[in-house]
């Protein structure tokens, strides 16, 4: 039977759930034991699948196909291993299969309510990860601030498996803020004692406090949060206020929050964690020996969350090149054919990212130009890809009008063009091309070289693709497919002819890249924007 670990955070969003959740996890991995993360989401969507960027961050796609929330790439990043659909819950997912259970008679014509039919189709689902005796521990992010009402039925789940586990299967991490009054100039403990407060009304009562700090809490502060919230002394733990999220583990393990959640799980003589190879990431990490500077030119740079996976992906192929990559945040929507130059000339390199509809696709237009003119290194990932297609078309081929059929619905130059499977789906949700599909890469091309192998598989969310019609006359001209599902000829990957670094993917590499395996494309179009910067004597 697995062990279940349930993190809760209080006092405000955003303290860090998931990144707490990964860092421990990791901790307990690397100490040999078999570990994964499941998210458990209060909103009523079915998934973030149709949530705007802006609403919720970015939409992160697991090998499975299932539309997550981001916080499952902080998971897999972390422990190196790919989640599934099982591993995201939302309140949507479970209404739904209550309802359908309940239209199909399942419960013999009881009222259906909140208690016990909601909650255990929530512990249902929290314990799945545990049927098949594939892990030793599963923890489970709960989402939301303890209080909210979207959450009770979460904490109420949480309360019944307390009488349903054993002792030793079974710790609630609660994770809190100790706010610093600038104008009292002291750290305040009350807030943390009202959020455990909280979590006790309800029933529950945490073994271990994490408590989020910009300052030290000293001795003082951890015997009065440990005897006000009813935990031992030593299961108060601080965390301070880090300067990069790949510190957490190593910050955390200092505290030995790893020693105490064994010890309470009944762990015994475990060696201690191997953390060489994250170690060795973090030394290249934080001092790096030259500096690049690329764009990312997108829809919503705004907010970071909204591509996150790709600023990571970006940190983890900067460390492989012992460099420091400098992000510069692009707003597509600003970009013109007569400002490009101003907004891109001190770049290295373009990155032009995913997204859906046509606000900003000018801008992208404008920008990948600019970098098929110049020779500087591009990286275009799903519509950028896209959108370099028909920059291609339009400036190259002289098809003026060259669109995708996503931006005109009636143009007679789709180069890019819907999906046939997607011709007659309706709903949004869940229908686009998603998850793991293979790709054969052509010879001797960027690619091939990249990932030094003939045959890959990537994750993939779209539902427009590469128009096989314009393929003979993009080919003629210096535009070639080198990567081909193999299967329904479809173009995965274009690249450019006498240019140094120019790539177009329509899948996500982004999903699949790690601390222990940065992904080779991102690897690689940093060395080339390296090999850029010294060419040019930057």
């Amino acid at each position: 039977m697995a062990k279940f670990i349930f993190v809760t955070g209080g006092v405000t969003s955003s303290l860090g759930k998931g990144i707490l959740a990964a860092s421990l996890a990791k901790l307990l991995q690397a100490r040999g034991l078999k570990v994964t993360i499941q998210k458990f989401d209060p909103y009523i969507n079915i998934d973030p699948g149709t949530m705007n960027p802006y609403e919720h961050g970015e939409c992160y796609v697991t090998e499975d196909g299932a539309e997550t929330d981001l916080d499952l790439g902080h998971y897999e990043r972390f422990l190196n291993t790919p989640t599934s659909q099982a591993n995201n819950v939302t309140t949507g997912k479970v209404y739904q299969e209550v309802i359908r259970k309940e239209r199909k008679g399942d419960y013999l014509g009881k009222t259906v309510q909140v208690i016990p039919h909601i909650t255990d189709e929530i512990k249902r689902r929290m314990l799945l990860l545990g049927e098949n005796n594939k892990f030793d521990i599963i923890l489970t992010e709960i989402g939301g601030t303890v209080g909210d009402i979207e959450s009770l039925p979460f904490v109420e789940a949480i309360r019944q498996l307390r009488w349903q586990l054993d002792p030793k299967d079974y710790l609630v991490l609660h994770l809190t803020l100790v706010p610093y009054l600038s104008a009292a100039k002291e750290l305040k403990t009350k807030p943390t004692q009202h959020s455990v407060k909280e979590l006790q009304s309800y029933g529950v009562q945490p073994h271990i406090l994490i408590c989020r700090t910009e300052y030290p809490l000293g001795e003082e502060r951890r015997k009065k949060i440990a005897e006000f919230c009813n935990v031992d002394h030593r299961s108060v733990i601080e965390a301070l206020d880090a300067d990069s999220i790949y510190d957490v583990p190593l910050n955390l393990k200092n505290e030995h929050l790893d020693d105490i959640v064994l010890d309470k799980l009944g762990y015994t003589n475990l060696p201690e964690p191997n953390m060489d190879d994250w170690m060795d990431f973090l030394e290249h990490h934080k001092h790096p020996k030259e500096e690049v500077h690329i764009g990312l030119v997108g829809k919503y740079v705004e907010l970071k969350d909204a591509y996150i996976s790709i600023y990571e992906s970006f940190i983890h192929a900067a460390s492989k090149n012992d460099c420091k990559v400098k992000i510069h945040r692009i707003q597509s929507e600003k970009l013109t054919d007569k400002n490009v130059e101003k907004h891109l000339h001190i770049l290295d390199g373009i990155f032009v990212a995913p997204g859906f509809g046509n606000r900003g696709i000018e801008g992208k237009i404008s920008a990948i130009r600019y970098a098929r003119e110049k020779k500087v290194p591009f990286f275009g990932v799903c519509l950028g890809m896209q959108c370099a297609t028909i920059e291609f078309a339009r400036n190259v081929l002289g098809i003026q009008d060259a669109t995708s059929r996503e931006f005109n619905e009636h143009t007679e130059n789709a180069v890019i063009d819907l999906m046939s499977e997607q011709q007659k789906v309706k709903n949004k949700g869940g229908t686009m091309r998603l998850g793991a599909y293979p790709c054969h890469l052509k010879k001797d091309t960027l690619a091939e070289k990249a990932y030094k192998a003939a045959d890959i598989t990537e994750r993939h969310r779209h539902r427009y693709e590469f128009n096989n019609a314009y393929l003979e006359k993009f080919a003629a001209a210096g535009m070639m497919a080198t990567g081909i599902h193999p299967d329904k000829n479809l173009v995965e990957i274009i690249e450019l002819q006498d240019h140094p670094w120019f790539v177009g993917v329509q899948f996500h590499p982004e999903y699949k890249s790690t601390i222990l395996r940065p992904h080779p494309l991102f690897v690689d179009f940093v060395a080339a924007t390296l090999a850029y910067k010294n060419r040019m004597g930057k």
